[in-house]
């Protein structure tokens, strides 16, 4: 008697990308980037994605916050090897129970093979707070600045920046990128209740470059730095002839964009 032949089911695997977009409060982490003895939002996110997906995964963000730095839009991707016509957009519950309150999934979508979350992004843009006044509700989330302040000084100085390319004098120094060019489409300050905001877009960021650039608009808030003396500092691309940087607590990421995302 013969036996009953087994059916043999072969499931075909491939790799797939998918963006993820995600918030976090930075203030318990080291930054975004993975750091060897340090605490950072890619450890834990790469974590929770390893386990919940259950292979190693390995996430590469659309930038490297600092240390303290949070962000309300944060894109990253990653690759998968899964069958073809598994579902995975939107499984992002499972996820976000895997990772500290501080960090949260927005919501997960597969993407072509060649989009990337740092090259593929065409602007980028931060938000600064400051507040007058102390507030606990607003402890590491602004910076509490006690002094009179030049709001249209600033603003001047803010929209000169515009007509530059060349931010060097607000990079860390060996952060080995290719170029310290930026196109700065808008910068601004507007007055809030008992604070300001700052706001400003860019197709790309330099290291430290926003609370750089804070640290130096104070400056001529307090009138100790006026326009020519700033056209001195963005020429001489020296950092040390700039202001220094803001507390990171004040500044988020609010809004990365990419042509192929709505």
């Amino acid at each position: 008697m013969r036996s009953a032949a087994r059916k043999i089911n072969f499931v075909i695997l491939n790799m797939q990308r998918f963006f993820i977009e995600l918030i976090y409060n930075g203030t318990p982490y080291h930054g975004w980037q993975i750091q060897p003895n340090a605490l950072t939002v890619q450890e834990c996110l790469d974590k929770a994605l390893t386990i919940y997906f259950r292979q190693p995964v390995i996430t590469l963000g659309c930038g490297r916050t600092d240390a303290g730095v949070h962000a309300t839009q944060f894109y990253a991707h990653f690759d998968l090897m899964l069958p073809d016509q598994k579902p995975v957009d939107g499984k992002i519950t499972g996820i976000n129970s895997l990772l500290p309150y501080d960090i949260a999934v927005k919501r997960m979508f597969k993407v072509g093979d060649d989009a990337h979350a740092r090259f593929g992004a065409v602007s980028r843009a931060y938000k600064y707070y400051i507040h007058f006044n102390k507030d606990p509700f607003k402890l590491n989330r602004s910076w509490l600045y006690k002094g009179a302040l030049n709001v249209a000084a600033m603003n001047a100085a803010a929209q000169l920046m515009t007509t530059y390319t060349d931010f060097s004098c607000f990079s860390k120094s060996n952060t080995q990128t290719f170029t310290n060019n930026c196109k700065i489409a808008a910068a601004s300050f507007e007055m809030v209740e008992d604070g300001l905001v700052f706001t400003i877009r860019a197709d790309r960021f330099l290291r430290n470059m926003v609370r750089a650039i804070v640290g130096t608009l104070i400056k001529v808030g307090k009138e100790e730095v006026d326009l020519n003396d700033l056209i001195q500092i963005m020429e001489s691309k020296d950092r040390s002839k700039a202001g220094e940087s803001a507390p990171a607590c004040g500044l988020f990421l609010v809004a990365v964009d990419y042509p192929f995302i709505k």
